[in-house]
């Protein structure tokens, strides 16, 4: 999807690594290892932080690296991590940790109703970051045997990561940026990248206060643009009225378009409301698969085998119009090769696919009363989540 030197120029950063990282284990001893490793300055900021085995292992780390004078900036989103024990946040700001909640749930100054940070981002030294969509829990952990949910990040070093830790800065200084972090020096400046060893990088955001909806322009240019496949693998799939539109546009052009949903979902009603639209995808010759070994929790698209991208972003209204949302956006053959084959590896053995044929044998009228039903619900939920109260000021 490469098309000339200007389409590269468009807010592309030449980075000097990009790995695709999946959650679990492999995850979270990187993170730990670059917590372990950081001299100078530690941004993460996520949406779910739990008091688990999980969050206790990286809490500690990031004690530690405190300890050293490492400037610690924690920031989790003031509703999903609500359950955080005072005496645990407490404890962490006492060890020297810079704690903060984004904006709680109807207990904002500025009454952003079903706004959040869902994003996923640690920034370490200002020269590597980790952008993706898991949390800090042990549902997203390898723990005691049991396997992570699915889900994936990217592990990127060089100047990208000095933006995303601008970006890191911007967002805990806040909405009227009032308190505020260090600058983002590079502990090792990355100095000059060879000009054949470029990984081209763009940092995406949706923000509906602060009019951003660089995601979701990513994913409707993806689709215009696509000259021969593309594979979305997607937590929660209720794409709105323009990204299907482009969906199905894609497909009559010759696209072929493969879609991976969760079998098993930690919401079910967004399952049901999700096998709704199953008829419509199906008529429009969607391809469309169900991820069956666990939960699917991920976010990554794949296109040509040369543009992907990763990160919190679902394609739900939710994400396009209500939440905080991070994706990187890559122009690079090689990792989207990768990519797509362990999407393609994971269609073959942990998917089922889903047929016209499969598809209306499992329907009838009860099944389709509650889809319908769930589709309308989330619907209404979306439009309640994607209101807000105040202007921006």
């Amino acid at each position: 999807m490469i098309r000339n030197s200007d389409t590269i120029k468009k807010g592309y950063t030449a980075g000097e690594h990009a790995n695709l990282i999946k959650g679990g284990r492999d995850y979270f001893d990187l993170l730990i290892q670059l917590i372990n490793a950081a001299q100078k300055s530690i941004h993460l900021q996520v949406y779910i932080f739990d008091f688990d085995e999980t969050g206790q292992k990286v809490a500690l780390a990031l004690k530690q690296a405190a300890e050293r004078n490492v400037a610690v900036y924690l920031m989790v989103d003031g509703y999903a991590s609500q359950g955080l024990p005072q005496h645990f946040t407490d404890d962490l700001i006492k060890s020297g940790i810079h704690f903060r909640y984004f904006e709680p749930f109807l207990k904002s100054r500025h009454f952003y109703f079903g706004r959040r940070m869902h994003h996923k981002v640690m920034v370490v030294d200002a020269t590597q970051a980790l952008v993706g969509g898991i949390n800090i829990a042990d549902r997203y952990n390898d723990v005691d045997a049991i396997p992570a949910w699915l889900d994936f990040a990217l592990h990127v070093k060089g100047d990208i990561a000095r933006e995303l830790c601008a970006f890191c800065r911007r967002e805990w200084q806040g909405y009227l940026g009032n308190s505020i972090a260090a600058p983002c020096v590079q502990y090792q400046p990355s100095g000059n990248i060879s000009t054949d060893k470029k990984i081209w990088i763009k940092i995406c955001r949706n923000d509906w206060v602060r009019r951003r909806n660089q995601i979701s322009a990513a994913y409707i240019e993806m689709l215009r643009n696509a000259e021969s496949h593309v594979i979305i693998l997607c937590s929660y799939f209720l794409p709105g009225r323009v990204i299907r539109r482009q969906i199905v546009q894609a497909v009559k052009r010759g696209i072929a378009v493969k879609v991976i949903t969760a079998g098993r979902s930690d919401i079910k009603i967004a399952k049901n409301a999700e096998r709704w639209l199953y008829d419509y995808l199906l008529r429009n010759n969607v391809q469309l698969y169900e991820y069956q070994k666990n939960i699917l929790h991920g976010k990554i698209a794949v296109c040509d085998g040369q543009w992907i991208t990763v990160g919190s972003y679902n394609v739900n209204n939710i994400s396009a119009y209500a939440s905080i949302e991070l994706n990187l956006v890559l122009q690079e053959p090689l990792l989207s090769l990768q990519a797509e084959t362990t999407l393609l590896r994971i269609i073959k053995n942990d998917c089922t696919a889903i047929t016209k044929e499969q598809h209306q044998r499992s329907n009838n009228i009860f099944r389709q009363l509650t889809r319908w039903f769930s589709y309308q619900f989330i619907r209404t939920v979306f439009y309640l989540c994607t209101f807000y109260f105040k202007q921006e000021r």
